[in-house]
């Protein structure tokens, strides 16, 4: 007749092959972590894939006193169009950001603004940001 310890007789599991359940628990964990990796880099090369490319461009709006100006209305156009196809409004710090398609092309932008004149040409090559400033005169 065998005699158990206290220890076996408290948790059965140590005397019958404690090490397989341990073993058996860190092989799951792995191949849990091995699958989910795999799921999120499928998810994020599939995601890229969709995504058409663009240039950016940004610009700073300037008052007359050559300070940034928040909430002035910017608008863009392509050189060749007539009508504004964006518009975009200057945040606290006078910034301003659109996306347009990318590939060479010459855009205009001008603040919308009664009393104040401002236009600038921004030419784009391709996917790629372009800085500029409109001057409030």
């Amino acid at each position: 007749m065998t005699t158990l310890s206290l220890r076996e007789r408290q948790f059965p599991a140590f005397s019958r092959g404690w090490a397989r359940i341990a073993t058996f628990s860190l092989l799951i964990a792995a191949l849990t972590l091995v699958l989910a990796e795999a799921s999120a880099s499928d998810l994020f090369a599939q995601t890229n894939r969709d995504e058409k490319p663009y240039a950016v461009i940004v610009g700073t709006v300037w008052g007359p006193d050559d300070k940034p100006v928040y909430g002035v209305k910017v608008k863009i156009r392509r050189e060749n169009e007539k009508r504004a196809r964006w518009e975009v409004y200057s945040d606290h710090h006078g910034e301003f950001g659109q996306r347009v398609p990318a590939g060479k092309a010459d855009y205009v932008a001008w603040a919308d603004l009664k009393g104040y004149k401002s236009t600038v040409t921004v030419h784009v090559d391709y996917d790629e940001r372009v800085d500029t400033g409109l001057h409030l005169k």
